[in-house]
This record gives C-alpha cells, sequence and structure tokens, in this order.
C-alpha cells in the first residue's frame, strides 16, 4: 500500500512490488486504492479482483494490514 492524500486525508493505493526493491521502490501494478475516511463503506475500497488473484496464484504475498483489510471487507476469502 502507498499512502497518498494530504495531512489527516489519507488515501491508499493497492499495488503490486517487488520484494527484492527497496521499500518506496518502483510498482509493478497499481490494482486499487483504500480510503478509510470515506463516510460511505462501499466507496472505502476498490480492488481489481482478478488481478489480485492472478498476484496470489503466482505468488505475491499480502502485508499484514493488507490481509486485514481484505478480510474485514470479505474478500480475503475470495481470493485463495
Amino acid at each position: 500500500m502507498q499512502r497518498m492524500g494530504r495531512v489527516n486525508r489519507p488515501y491508499f493505493r493497492i499495488v503490486v512490488m517487488d520484494s527484492k526493491r527497496p521499500q518506496g521502490g518502483r510498482v509493478l501494478e497499481n490494482i486499487g486504492f483504500y480510503d478509510p475516511t470515506n463516510a460511505k463503506p462501499e466507496e472505502q475500497l476498490r480492488l481489481d479482483l482478478e488481478r489480485a488473484k492472478h498476484w496470489l496464484s503466482v505468488g505475491a504475498q499480502t502485508t499484514e494490514t493488507m490481509t486485514s483489510i481484505l478480510k474485514k471487507h470479505g474478500l480475503k476469502a475470495n481470493l485463495k
């Protein structure tokens, strides 16, 4: 996840990154966004499930934060 936005109004891009690159390195693909401050829960998360399934099938690993967000929104079961 890449933090974007301004002070006290963050939103995050959900990205696929190479684990061999240093933090803040080149992004392989942008697959969605997460806006925790949005009042409408249905608009907090937008994720391309097909691309997420693809990356998980080729060995991508989610961070703890991303795993908890997916679980909170009921998407983790769909990705495995």
